[in-house]
């Protein structure tokens, strides 16, 4: 039985940010590493449905916060089976982490008021080559490519493709 894709409140990088990221998956795919596809995002919360609560909460708290400044502070692996996923840690300012913390705790499927702001940047990697990954993540990541702007944020639902824009610069 398959499992769908869940819906999430998002929040997306400006066009020539959102190429640098694909650049660099592009460059990782040179190296022989797993291609990556996923549009570069970061996720605030997500659930199977997402609640109306929780949308409406989004739709009132993001216009305030973006565009919203994001810093490059580590990579990160999330996962503890044979699959994992690797990231770029992010930091960014306490007025964002309050209105995602509080967008989240609007979530019933989510994980209360907890949210560690982060862009997938190695979706699905065998456990065993994360290793590998990482070292060329370091190696074709341009070191001066530390800050990252949301440009704007919406509602994604996949199983229908339908995104509801809720903030934008």
């Amino acid at each position: 039985m398959s499992v769908r894709s869940p819906e999430n409140i998002l929040l997306y990088l400006p066009p020539e940010q959102e190429a640098q990221v694909r650049a660099v998956f592009a460059d990782l795919a040179k190296l022989g590493l797993p291609q990556q596809f996923q549009r570069p995002h970061i996720t605030i919360t997500f659930a199977q449905s997402m609640s109306t609560e929780a949308v409406q909460v989004a739709a009132q708290l993001l216009p305030e916060v973006i565009p919203a400044e994001f810093t490059r502070a580590g990579t990160v692996i999330f996962g503890t089976r044979s699959k994992q996923t690797v990231t770029w840690l992010l930091e960014t300012s306490d007025e964002m982490h309050h209105v995602a913390r509080e967008i989240s705790a609007a979530n019933p499927d989510g994980r209360g008021k907890q949210w560690i702001p982060h862009l997938t940047v190695g979706l699905r990697i065998p456990r065993a080559q994360v290793p590998e990954y990482v070292a060329g993540l370091e190696k074709v990541t341009p070191t001066r490519f530390k800050q990252l702007t949301a440009a704007r944020a919406g509602w994604w639902r996949p199983s229908v493709q339908e995104y509801t824009a809720l903030a934008e610069s």
